[in-house]
């Protein structure tokens, strides 16, 4: 199995390396994936340099799933729901249970719906103060489809391996013992129930959804239900709650701590096997999902089961290199863009509809999946499933449309299958806008782009519902100003204020929306929207260059320092908000008086070190370069990127991996391009770093890239082929990839002048 490896060894091996040629595929991808990068603090350069807070945590999970699975397993060393508080941490040493966690994996949300199973020997031990168990790593095995420990007091050695929806752990004892299995639900508002069923040999139980950001704290209107057996005959059986604990009864609910206990005598070697599956419907669905998906005892037929699942799904796209860090690197971000979004449909088709109190939908033509981070994922998460997993994709997107038929307005953030407005941007739009731009099909197209263009021309009728989430943030403010100034306050979102960024994300999903009414044949709206993609022009001081605030009147806020947190910038500085303008890299650049300054400014971004990867409005800048004909600066900027952000340690990334977007950011620019603007079906080429790479495509089509000569030092690109003729455009179609075919790099350690006319620019508004 994978252990973590340490420091930057792995990094400088591969630096230091000579440039060697491929010696063959890797049939079993699963075997590269390290699940433990980013369960710690970040030891990376920008991280250090700009994060504070949770945003210095990679807040990654080492979950144990299937790919996009309902439930992310995983040990669990922390015991609260509470916001930006994960499950597990690797500086822990102190073990819990394992957890049926929701965890928005890498973020800084909170839990939700879940429940942990928690197996000892010895002594019954209920309260997790009392039942927790000290474990050093060295005992300690993870890969996607497999976790284990073995406790350093008892020797209890506790197994896990999972399906989409359920699970099965194994607990083996080395002495003849008691061991007790305890369930409880993990509810911060002494929520929640557990039921011991003597007759069935099971336990059920649920635990409520409670709602973050708008309308936190209030009930979502729907729990986390599950259904626990067991292998063999209870022996004992009761409940607890934090005060009392009671053999021999069967029910506990609406108390702090609670759950059920179960216990059983086995002789030494033996193994007590549980299985459990979760839904968020029912117990009865969840009591289904179980049957469907684990209906034996079989422990390793489901790990073999699941592990197949995760080769198959990672092969979707091979890499071939000698390089064996640069393999773990790629495979253990492939594995954290597989997490979210998470499926929500039980077997049958049944799911909790959305915003929707109490309310279950069944439909089995398709998965419904919830949990997108929609701010982050829009940028290269989405634009990765679609390349990987097509079909998971096109449910995602019907599970967008979905939630606007059910909710009555396209959610801006939509996490616990919720309204919570969090974050900025409207960028359901750019997920939906993007897939339709690339000919994937989009089911209810017409439903689908009424749900759009609802959110960017109306708002609520009632205060209420806007209050609850629903509709842009501040959209009044930017139809009649066209931008948001600072007397608007946006104090209905959970993130107040950040009135310049807002301005320059709706701009761009504008944009997108734009580019989805030409297609679509609706003229007058493309007309309106292709205008109101500019708005961005209104933040942009000509006088500095930079975003900057700005008042009703016009005037731009008096004091000014581009380099510092402002409060109408989300989550950065005005240097980094400013380059956010994917949809007009051109016209930016006139604004900035020419190409020259314009790369002066981007040259200081890394000269300066203002460049802040961990953290998304920084992930398109250094592809910028090739708007100005100089690839070779992306090039450059990409690979240092990688080597100084991507790290093969448990701190080794820059931060936040906000539900995969920073390891689909890994993932794009190992292989050489990226998805700079969403909505326009290209992809700015930067330097490939494996000699081979081929995409699995639909309909049996393959998608080669060769890059000869590709090693540390060879970072520049020479000259391109596509399908044998001359390439020199310095972006790529999705188009020509979808077709199949073999994208030939030659690569070299100067730069070159390829790329780099006027002709061979990526697509921009402005000419």
């Amino acid at each position: 199995m994978n252990k973590i490896k340490y420091g930057y060894l792995g990094v400088l091996i591969c630096l230091l390396g000579a440039c060697k040629q491929p010696v063959g595929q890797q049939s079993r991808p699963i075997e590269w994936v390290n699940t433990f990068i980013g369960t710690s603090p970040s030891i990376t350069k920008a991280a250090n340099a700009h994060g504070k807070g949770t945003e210095e945590l990679g807040q990654t999970i080492p979950a144990v799933l299937t790919p996009y699975g309902m439930n992310s397993w995983t040990p669990q060393t922390r015991l609260s729901e509470n916001k930006c508080v994960s499950p597990y941490y690797y500086k822990d040493s102190l073990f819990y249970g394992f957890r049926a966690s929701h965890w928005i994996n890498g973020g800084c949300a909170q839990d939700y719906g879940s429940y942990t199973i928690m197996g000892m020997d010895g002594a019954l031990r209920c309260l997790s103060e009392e039942r927790k168990e000290l474990f050093h790593h060295s005992d300690e095995v993870g890969t996607p489809a497999y976790y284990s420990v073995r406790f350093a007091k008892s020797g209890l050695l506790s197994e896990m391996t999972a399906t989409d929806r359920a699970a099965i752990f194994r607990y083996t004892v080395e002495k003849d013992d008691s061991v007790y299995i305890v369930v409880t639900p993990n509810n911060d508002y002494s929520g929640g129930s557990v039921t011991i069923d003597v007759e069935k040999q099971e336990v059920r139980g649920y635990n409520p959804v409670h709602r973050l950001y708008n309308g936190a704290g209030k009930p979502a209107g729907f729990s986390g239900h599950f259904v626990v057996r067991f292998d063999r005959p209870f022996t004992v059986y009761g409940t607890y709650n934090e005060k009392e604990r009671s053999q021999g009864t069967v029910r506990m609910e609406h108390k702090r701590e609670l759950g059920a206990y179960i216990g059983f005598k086995l002789n030494k070697g033996e193994t007590l096997k549980v299985k459990t599956a979760s839904s968020f419907t029912g117990t009865d669905a969840a009591s289904h999902n179980l049957d469907a998906e684990i209906p034996d005892w079989d422990f390793e037929k489901v790990r073999a089961a699941t592990e197949e699942r995760w080769n198959e799904h990672l092969s979707s796209i091979v890499v071939d290199t000698d390089n064996d860090d640069d393999k773990k690197m790629f495979y253990s971000a492939l594995y954290r863009c597989s997490i979210l979004p998470r499926m929500y449909s039980d077997v049958e088709g049944t799911y909790p509809a959305f915003s929707l109190k109490d309310s279950i939908v069944n439909d089995s033509s398709y998965i419904y999946y919830d949990d997108f981070s929609a701010w982050d994922t829009y940028r290269a998460l989405m634009p990765l499933v679609h390349l990987m997993s097509p079909k998971q994709g096109e449910d995602m997107v019907a599970s967008l449309v979905a939630k606007y038929e059910q909710g009555g307005w396209l959610p801006v953030f939509p996490c616990w299958n919720s309204y919570t407005s969090a974050m900025v941007g409207d960028h359901l739009i750019a997920m939906i806008g993007d897939a339709v731009m690339k000919d994937i099909p989009v089911h209810q197209l017409e439903k689908a782009y009424e749900g759009m263009r609802k959110n960017a021309f109306e708002s609520p009728a009632l205060y209420d519902d806007y209050v609850d989430g629903k509709g842009r943030r501040g959209l009044n403010s930017y139809l009649k100003y066209g931008y948001i100034p600072l007397e608007d306050p946006v104090k209905e979102a959970f993130h107040v204020g950040e009135q310049v960024s807002r301005t320059l994300e709706y701009a761009f999903d504008d944009f997108v929306l734009s580019q989805v009414a030409i297609k679509l044949g609706k003229e007058k709206d493309a007309e309106l929207l292709r205008n109101r993609a500019l708005n961005y022009k209104n933040v942009i001081d000509p006088s500095t260059g930079y975003a900057r605030g700005r008042h009703e009147d016009g005037r731009f806020v008096d004091y000014f320092n581009p380099y510092i947190f402002a409060p109408y910038i989300t989550e950065g500085y005005p240097c980094h908000y400013t380059w956010y303008v994917p949809q007009d890299v051109r016209g930016l650049m006139n604004i900035m008086g020419g190409e020259n300054i314009f790369e002066a400014k981007l040259d200081s971004m890394f000269s300066e070190n203002r460049y802040w990867h961990g953290n998304e409005p920084c992930h398109q800048v250094a592809y910028l370069y090739n708007w100005i004909g100089k690839p070779f600066k992306t090039q450059q900027h990409i690979r240092r990127i990688m080597e100084e952000e991507y790290l093969l340690d448990v701190g080794g990334l820059s931060g936040n991996d906000d539900s995969g977007q920073m390891s689909a950011w890994y993932a794009f620019a190992a292989l050489g391009f990226y998805p700079v603007c969403p909505g326009v079906p290209e992809y700015a080429i930067a330097s490939p770093t494996f000699p081979k790479a081929v995409i699995r495509l639909k309909d049996g089509k393959f998608f080669e890239i060769i890059a000869e000569n590709a090693c540390a030092k060879n970072i520049y690109v020479q000259s391109v082929t596509l399908n044998g003729e001359p390439y020199t455009k310095n972006y790529l179609s999705h188009f020509d990839i979808m077709k199949g075919g073999v994208l030939k790099f030659v690569m070299g350690e100067q730069p070159s002048s390829w790329g780099s006319d006027a002709e061979d620019i990526p697509y921009s508004i402005s000419k």
